[in-house]
């Protein structure tokens, strides 16, 4: 049963607990990064086999398998993933950035270069479930950036083959090459490269623990999105929402794993008794209802608090992943809202529409880091580079304040450097 808790009266720490239930892998993925830098393909083929149960001659995906997966696939689910993938391209296509140039005094200009990440990999994982979305939400935006190499790995299935979804996703967002890898092997693959897997700049999505160690771990030799925490959920209901469609939405991330967050905050106590049944009954009837029923008991909450300005005030100390405000006028409370990952908004709003079809990004910042981060986007697929340019009368504008900051910091040679050109004829 989920915990109702009453805000005044249930110590403050029990309200914003996260657990961090992780364990810690990091000597096991920094042993698997070393066996692939020294070993490449062989250490790949070693790991598929202990962990994928396979033994696979080539890991890249041909284009006869990604052919035979599009005709697997049901036609009426590869026009759902075209439909979201054009959701998704118009959203992020507002995202792009432009570069620019400022002229200054006498003939001075300044400016920045926004430029497309050469080789980025795509990490797609292959576990108790598969996610088409996440191909969709992580490759579109970066070749809306104009990445020129995106390669994506996924593990094996026992038959050697990808899930048919996950090609057909592939195909659809125009993923330039696929390897059978997963795990903490293939994030050391694409940092490092191997005889078939090609070294990438930067990686990005999601995975079990052993993947985020490994991203933690390559940090610095490559760029990364996010160390993604479980799936999390905030509801903000009014006592005038359905509790029936309070307690679906919640479930809809306590079916990820038995480490996801799901909080209904509300001022109305009829409505958190009235969702904690219909948890239970809902729970009945999932598939998932073992791994949905361990997260609801052990991270689930209610909290029942004076007022909806009280909500919002917990909701952004707290900083979901997914924020959803089931109220009648919602637009009234957004201005308020200054921490969370993505915001779902009024009674027809589930998160589920933004896991797959409204066009905004899914791979959004986990275990409170909504404070500092931001949903995936095309700019975590370009780089800036800037650029000055002076001319001999515009440095001498500014020559002697540049030799005068230099030598406050004790740097005599850079005070040289822009001194010794006045000393021209």
């Amino acid at each position: 049963m989920i915990k109702i808790m009453e805000y005044g009266t249930t110590p403050v720490e029990e309200i914003f607990a996260r657990k961090d239930a992780a364990a810690d892998v990091s000597g096991i993925v920094s042993d698997i990064i070393a066996n692939v830098r020294a070993n490449g393909d062989a250490a790949l083929k070693e790991y598929c086999e202990k962990f994928d149960k396979v033994t696979l001659d080539s890991f890249e995906v041909t284009m006869e398998e990604i052919e035979e997966a599009l005709q697997l696939v049901d036609a009426d689910f590869l026009r759902i993933l075209r439909e979201a993938a054009e959701r998704i391209r118009e959203f992020h296509s507002h995202q792009k950035r432009s570069s620019f140039i400022i002229s200054g005094p006498k003939g001075s200009q300044l400016g920045q270069k926004v430029l497309p990440i050469e080789k980025v990999g795509l990490y797609v994982p292959g576990g108790t479930a598969a996610y088409p979305s996440t191909v969709l939400m992580d490759a579109i935006p970066a070749k809306i950036a104009g990445c020129p190499v995106l390669v994506m790995t996924t593990p094996p299935g026992k038959d050697g083959k990808v899930n048919p979804a996950i090609l057909a996703a592939a195909h659809v967002a125009g993923v330039d090459r696929i390897f059978k890898v997963g795990g903490a092997q293939a994030v050391a693959a694409l940092a490092y490269g191997t005889e078939s897997v090609p070294a990438v700049y930067k990686i990005v999505g999601p995975g079990n623990v052993f993947v985020a160690e490994a991203k933690r771990q390559v940090f610095g030799k490559v760029s990364i999105d996010m160390i993604a925490g479980p799936s999390e959920i905030l509801v903000v209901a009014d006592g005038y929402s359905n509790p029936e469609y309070v307690a679906a939405d919640l479930l809809s991330q306590a079916e990820h794993d038995k480490l996801a967050s799901a909080v209904l905050v509300t001022e109305s106590r009829a409505l958190a008794d009235a969702v904690a049944d219909a948890i239970e009954r809902q729970l009945k009837e999932l598939p998932r209802e073992e791994i949905a029923r361990t997260s609801i008991e052990n991270n689930g909450k209610i909290i029942v608090v004076d007022d909806l300005k009280m909500a919002i005030e917990i909701a952004n100390e707290i900083a979901p992943e997914h924020l959803e405000l089931c109220v009648d006028n919602p637009f009234d409370y957004l201005s308020q809202i200054e921490n969370a990952g993505s915001v779902f908004m009024g009674r027809y709003c589930p998160e589920a529409l933004g896991d797959y079809l409204a066009g905004p990004n899914h791979t959004l910042p986990t275990s409170g880091t909504a404070k500092f981060a931001s949903p995936l986007s095309v700019d975590d697929f370009v780089k800036k580079m800037q650029f000055s340019y002076y001319t001999k009368e515009a440095l001498a504008e500014v020559a002697t304040d540049v030799r005068d900051f230099a030598e406050k910091e004790g740097l005599s040679a850079h005070a040289r450097s822009a001194m010794i050109r006045q000393e021209e004829a």
